[in-house]
């Protein structure tokens, strides 16, 4: 591994994991960075190590913090997300970076909150509970887009300004 791919990838892992131990402490309900870690890894790494960094992540906080009975909800929606940002990485941009932050946002709160009416006993199975469930997880969701975007865009503009930097400093050194 060269010194330029050793960099980032410190970088990257040193993202993950504050992004991951910021879970562990007070925060604003459901303001977490689970889709920022989940969307970092798709955009940044190799199919392989774009799932293994965020479950990773997931599990280590989760083992501090405890799982939750929708826990495969939760996890299925970080795959799911991962491989939304897998399937984008050659088309990264801001505004595709954006979009898929927002689809991530409305993908959790679509799939964790029918996880919540599904496993636990709080809404009746119908239809109505459903509705019920989603119509009273409306404030969480507000706190779900602004977490994604807080930790979206803090991770891939350090993770940015980083590269950058890292890239500056080889082409000065190159000239000199």
């Amino acid at each position: 591994m060269n010194k330029e791919s050793f960099i980032k990838y410190t970088v990257a892992f040193v993202l993950i994991f504050g992004a991951a131990m910021s879970r562990m402490v007070p925060h604003i309900p459901n303001f977490t960075p689970i889709a920022a870690i989940a969307l970092f890894g798709g955009f940044y790494f190799d199919k392989k190590f774009a799932f293994i960094a965020p479950l990773g992540a997931m599990l280590v906080s989760d083992y501090f913090i405890g799982f939750s009975s929708d826990w495969m909800f939760v996890y299925g929606c970080l795959l799911s997300i991962g491989a939304m940002a897998v399937m984008m990485q050659s088309r990264k941009s801001a505004a595709v970076v954006a979009g898929t932050t927002l689809a991530s946002s409305a993908l959790f709160f679509f799939v964790t909150n029918f996880g919540v009416w599904a496993m636990q006993s709080w809404y009746p199975k119908t239809a109505a509970g459903l509705i019920d469930c989603y119509a009273l997880a409306i404030p969480f969701l507000r706190n779900t887009v602004a977490g994604d975007v807080f930790y979206v865009a803090a991770m891939f503009g350090i993770y940015e300004a980083v590269s950058a930097l890292v890239r500056n400093t080889r082409t000065a050194a190159a000239v000199n």
